[in-house]
């Protein structure tokens, strides 16, 4: 439950800061395509970050406890940012096209969350 709080923030507090850089830092040394993808990865960053809270306070006991599928919806969430997002800042930064390539490995992780999200309240909502 803890860590996944801590990620959480942890994620929108980066979201924020890359959100900010990309606005005020990288204004000018992108051009709109490495700019949209730059937005992009701090939308999903921040999206993601706010579930991994939710994730948190779904484990506590008084709601659905710490079931096994809300403990990998929150791995994969984690995993899915630094893939989808991760490589989304690294692909706006340098260019390098065959980035793009690892970005859908995070979107599957993220879609795996969700649905593990699905399978705990089914399972174990009171």
């Amino acid at each position: 439950m803890k860590r996944f709080i801590i990620t959480g923030a942890l994620h929108g507090f980066l979201a924020v800061a890359f959100g900010a850089f990309g606005a005020h830092a990288l204004d000018g040394i992108l051009d709109d395509y490495g700019q949209d993808i730059w937005n992009k990865a701090v939308q999903y960053q921040m999206l993601h970050a706010t579930g991994l809270l939710v994730i948190g306070l779904l484990m506590s006991n008084k709601i659905l406890g710490e079931v096994k599928q809300l403990n990998i919806a929150g791995i994969v969430f984690n995993l899915g940012i630094v893939f989808f997002s991760g490589s989304l800042y690294v692909l706006a930064l340098s260019g390098i096209k065959v980035l793009g390539a690892v970005t859908p490995i995070g979107g599957v992780l993220f879609l795996t969350g969700w649905v593990c999200i699905i399978i705990a309240a089914m399972k174990h909502a009171r």
